[in-house]
């Protein structure tokens, strides 16, 4: 009863408001006008049958909306602390946008962290520090099969979509790989003119929609396939598996961002809702996947060819190996995606429940290939949650050659972590398609950004290497990174997981790998 009370007393005011303001005085439409709006307002609610909170609470209901959109803004800017944001803390965002800018990163009275968390982790520093490279090194992609190897950066641009990401965007971070002397992932979203205009190094990914490569039906195009994977500025091509947001379900791309541009690189129509199959087309076997690398290889005439995941199962990637084995084919490179990864909007409990964190999977897929005697011919790329220095030489001393980060170079370009990536609404023209938005994205200045933030954190990365004592990446192992286990234990990485020697799952599988590698078959990924 006391909500039609409230209605009927706003209505009451608001016909008296604009009597007054017809019989009495103009001035009086200032206070007539927003209690009419209220009181159309409370009349609507009170009739409408979507929100039982506004039919319950006429017109003060939708505060309530209006708490819960702001919500997001309020949790990050007045509540969480410097360290405990999500999906990247304060800090984490704090120290890619000081370096895009070219500022200092360092932080006064000592870590917020408490070290004495179970879990907290750190690098080993040597009473033995060496001097800072003054070059940063280089990783050489190209396994035996190759003819045009080319040698990756330690940190470069992970995989995004042109058409998730603005135009203004991809320009912004192909220029400043350009200017850093770095690699750029395409994304899934095809090869588009804004990524080969500025002549930064490419590695265009090629997903289960062959967008850029693709047949009326959705199928794969091996002429288009070969004829742009000729370009000069494509220097490596990667077979897209899955990503660590959603593992087993495609990409999606709403209708409302398919404009004409994209509907052509992509080669859909337009103003329709794009959605990537979860499966490939043209294997759906191990044995027919790497087949089907070889034969990118050699359309490509020997360019660096490699596939991304994001694992799940042990047996279906040790199903690969022995298939990579049997063949005698090998991919150049694999590109490891945690589970945490993903700049792309997901559903929830895929990103929170599907696939192995980044630590998890890079550590499988290195021991798998060292079991198998297959290590020295991949070089292996860690994706997911990389922002800092820090994150660069965990993962090398896990087993990567490499790293490619995807937020933290949106961090570069502007990105405030807004989290309306999926809505064509982003406040800085990162992730829309709206001309508008994205005008507001400027290139020259995002570019110097993403140069600077590279070159800071791969210096920052040799700056720890430094003070451990190693002179080179491959010095990295498990026993430099340590966990605490309670209160003062700590163990290595080196003891936390099994790690393989050179072919043992060939000639005699250890007890914790031995029942993966017989249900690992090359002919099913089933198993």
């Amino acid at each position: 009863m006391t909500r039609f009370v409230t209605v009927g007393l706003l209505t009451a005011c608001a016909v008296g408001g604009v009597l007054l303001a017809l019989l009495v005085s103009p001035w009086w439409w200032f206070a007539a006008a927003p209690l009419l709006a209220a009181a159309l307002t409370g009349v609507y609610d009170l009739v409408q049958r979507r929100h039982s909170v506004l039919r319950n609470y006429p017109v003060l209901g939708h505060l309530r909306f209006l708490m819960e959109a702001m919500r997001p803004e309020l949790q990050q800017y007045f509540v969480e602390r410097n360290y405990d944001g999500r999906p990247y803390d304060r800090d984490t965002r704090s120290i890619v946008y000081e370096r895009a800018k070219g500022v200092a990163a360092e932080e006064p009275f000592g870590s917020e962290r408490d070290m004495d968390d179970r879990g907290y982790e750190f690098l080993v520093p040597s009473m033995a520090p060496v001097d800072v490279r003054d070059e940063p090194p280089r990783v050489r992609i190209g396994g035996p099969d190759c003819a045009e190897p080319y040698d990756m950066a330690l940190l470069n641009v992970s995989a995004m979509s042109f058409g998730s990401l603005s135009a203004n965007a991809i320009v912004a971070l192909n220029t400043g790989a350009a200017r850093g002397g770095f690699a750029h992932d395409t994304g899934e979203g095809g090869l588009s003119g804004h990524h080969l205009r500025p002549g930064g190094d490419l590695i265009w990914e090629i997903g289960t929609g062959y967008f850029g490569c693709r047949t009326r039906d959705g199928g794969f195009d091996a002429r288009q396939f070969a004829e742009k994977a000729a370009h000069p500025a494509v220097r490596c091509v990667s077979l897209k598996l899955s990503q660590g947001a959603k593992p087993g379900i495609g990409g999606v791309l709403p209708g409302g961002k398919v404009n004409a541009e994209i509907a052509s690189v992509r080669g859909v129509p337009q103003g329709e809702t794009v959605i990537s199959p979860p499966y490939h087309r043209v294997f759906s076997t191990p044995r027919e996947l790497v087949r089907f690398l070889a034969r990118m290889r050699e359309l490509t005439h020997g360019k660096p060819v490699g596939f991304k995941l994001c694992p799940g199962s042990r047996t279906q990637f040790l199903a690969v190996c022995k298939a990579m084995d049997a063949e005698g084919i090998t991919p150049d490179f694999i590109v490891v995606d945690g589970a945490e990864g993903g700049t792309g909007a997901a559903p929830l409990e895929f990103a929170d429940h599907l696939g192995m964190p980044l630590t998890d999977g890079l550590i499988t897929v290195h021991n798998a290939l060292v079991g198998t005697g297959l290590r020295d011919r991949i070089r292996v790329g860690a994706s997911g949650k990389v922002a800092t220095g820090t994150d660069i030489v965990k993962r090398l001393a896990m087993g990567a050659d490499y790293t490619n980060a995807a937020r933290a170079m949106m961090f570069a370009v502007g990105c405030i972590q807004a989290q309306r990536c999926h809505t064509n609404h982003c406040p800085t023209g990162v992730t829309t398609t709206d001309p508008h938005r994205a005008r507001a994205l400027d290139v020259v200045d995002k570019a110097a950004r993403v140069t600077r933030y590279q070159r800071a954190t791969v210096h920052s990365a040799l700056q720890i290497m430094a003070a451990m004592g190693v002179r080179d990446p491959a010095e990295l192992g498990p026993h430099h990174l340590r966990r605490r286990e309670d209160r003062g234990r700590f163990r290595s990485y080196a003891e936390l997981y099994d790690w393989l020697s050179p072919g043992e799952l060939l000639a005699a599988p250890p007890e914790g790998w031995a029942a993966d590698w017989r249900a690992a078959d090359p002919d099913s990924f089933t198993s």
